[in-house]
């Protein structure tokens, strides 16, 4: 059968063909965990660990690709977190579990993860991950197992996120409200669902000495980072999540188009309002884009930046395939296979996952509609995804492979190289006067001297600077000073009480000033 799913992919679409031909032939597996020489760091020598694996592989293919490629103990980690937080999320997701049941083992999660021997078998039977609550005893085994620098991370972590879980299930269970009304508290949602795993994601990468300590503390970054994915999963996931009576997308975007129910949407005659509210979604997303790129910037490890990199991609790619695409009102779509392979493949540094968000920008961008509402604010939003990209990586400065390695060179074809040269012109003839004004000559060749044919130094310039602005302020303050005395002397020295003329004339005879008293 599988060979048969080739045939027709290299019939109807070569060139999808090729790409996956060349993802199978050249793509090449960082590492296997199964190895002998990885047990120590994966785990896999012990049966709950290979259970845990295979729990991932369950409940993520698309993370447990990237997680499994994580160098040391950072993959058997990140599994077991992942698994956490996949348990906590499986049982705020199941709507059969009453709300009195749900409250107190969303609040206690974080206790019951490091609790030996403690699972949970009460979600509903059609459930997708149930099965990792029925067995979570093995996640508690392997989690206990963890170093503590890592185990507090995710409990922690956990902690956090089951109560902003519990606040929203509560507050949907006894309010009536099953609609997120605000903005502001879709932000707030995807923040404890997904903008706490990225804060915990780079805590642990700088725990495991990876990272910089520092970027553990870009919690505002790893937010963003995370409600990208988010985001991107919701806007994708709405039918999927309507028929399932799951509502995330907030009632202030939706509503202003005129529908009381978010199934509305789904309804033909409703199909031009309801390309407005995606787009309004697709545009609330592509706010998180820049700030996942400046978080990208920041990693030096190469698998870590792989595990960031990929899902990011892949999630600026899904925002263009349901960027006014009507079909995702009717069933779930996906970006196809040779798509993600290509990503996967492109994912391998700062510039070029800059180059696929800017790419991706520009095909959001060509298929706004004039006559849609966000169409101006959807432009600006990809141009600003233009411009970082310019900023970090000019298009007009190219590396040249020379004898004596990568080198920038300008291109003089560029418009762009001709106003960078005039600015350079232009900073230096400034640097050269300013300079000059303070007393400093150039020399014949063009350089700037001291006086005695040998260069300045910036120490040397920079002391004279300090001294001449020094001079100047003293001179502003004694200015200052005697005109007041001035005015002191002039106006009031015969009626202040106290005051002698004998005083006045002395103050004035110092001060130059002739007055007549």
């Amino acid at each position: 059968m599988a060979a048969v799913n080739w045939l027709v992919l290299l019939l109807t679409h070569p060139l999808e063909f090729r790409t996956l031909l060349q993802f199978w032939l050249y793509h090449e597996q960082k590492r296997d965990i199964k190895a002998i020489t990885e047990h120590p760091t994966s785990g896999w020598d012990r049966e709950s660990m290979r259970r845990c694996w295979a729990f991932l592989d369950k409940t993520s293919r698309s993370f447990a690709a990237v997680i499994k490629e994580l160098e040391g103990d950072l993959a058997r980690t990140i599994c077991l977190f992942y698994l956490v937080l996949r348990g906590l999320d499986t049982v705020e997701d199941d709507m059969t579990i009453p709300d009195h049941i749900k409250q107190p083992i969303l609040r206690n999660f974080h206790i019951h993860t490091v609790t030996p021997g403690w699972n949970y078998d009460g979600c509903g039977p059609n459930e997708k991950d149930r099965q990792l609550l029925v067995e979570y005893d093995v996640v508690v085994d392997e989690l206990n197992r963890l170093e503590p620098r890592y185990r507090d991370i995710i409990v922690d972590i956990c902690h956090k996120m089951e109560t902003g879980m519990a606040d929203f299930a509560h507050k949907a269970a006894t309010t009536g409200s099953i609609y997120l009304d605000e903005v502001a508290d879709y932000d707030l949602y995807c923040h404890y669902v997904a903008g706490l795993v990225g804060e915990g994601l780079s805590r642990i990468f700088s725990a495991s000495g990876k990272e910089a300590p520092w970027v553990g503390d870009q919690l505002e970054l790893s937010n963003s980072m995370g409600l990208l994915l988010q985001k991107t999963n919701i806007i994708r996931d709405y039918r999927e999540d309507t028929d399932e009576q799951r509502y995330f997308w907030p009632r202030e975007i939706w509503g202003k188009y005129g529908f009381k129910e978010m199934k509305e949407m789904y309804e033909v005659e409703n199909a031009q309002r309801a390309q407005w509210v995606q787009s309004n979604m697709v545009l609330d997303a592509l706010r998180h884009s820049v700030d996942s790129l400046d978080y990208l910037r920041f990693l030096k490890n190469q698998t870590v930046f792989n595990f960031c990199a990929i899902p990011a991609t892949m999630a600026i790619a899904t925002l263009e395939l349901c960027f006014m695409n009507p079909t995702m009102f009717q069933r779930n779509i996906k970006i196809r296979k040779a798509e993600a392979a290509s990503l996967i493949m492109k994912s391998t540094n700062p510039q070029q996952v800059g180059l696929i968000f800017r790419t991706y920008a520009r095909k959001i961008h060509t298929k706004a509609s004039p006559s849609d509402p966000n169409f101006l604010r959807i432009s600006v939003a990809c141009g600003k995804i233009e411009q970082w990209y310019e900023h970090n990586y000019p298009t007009f400065v190219k590396i040249i492979d020379a004898n004596s390695g990568p080198r920038p060179e300008i291109d003089g074809s560029d418009a762009r190289a001709k106003v960078y040269s005039l600015e350079r012109v232009r900073e230096q003839q400034l640097a050269l006067r300013r300079k000059q004004l303070l007393g400093e000559g150039a020399s014949s060749d063009g350089s700037l001297t001291n006086g005695t044919g040998l260069p300045t130094t910036n120490e040397e310039t920079s002391v004279k600077e300090i001294i001449v602005y020094i001079a100047a302020a003293m001179g502003i303050v004694l200015a200052f000073c005697g005109t007041v005395i001035y005015v002191i002397v002039k106006y009031t020295g015969e009626t202040s009480p106290g005051y002698s003329r004998g005083a006045a004339k002395a103050i004035s005879s110092t001060l130059g000033i002739k007055t007549e008293l």
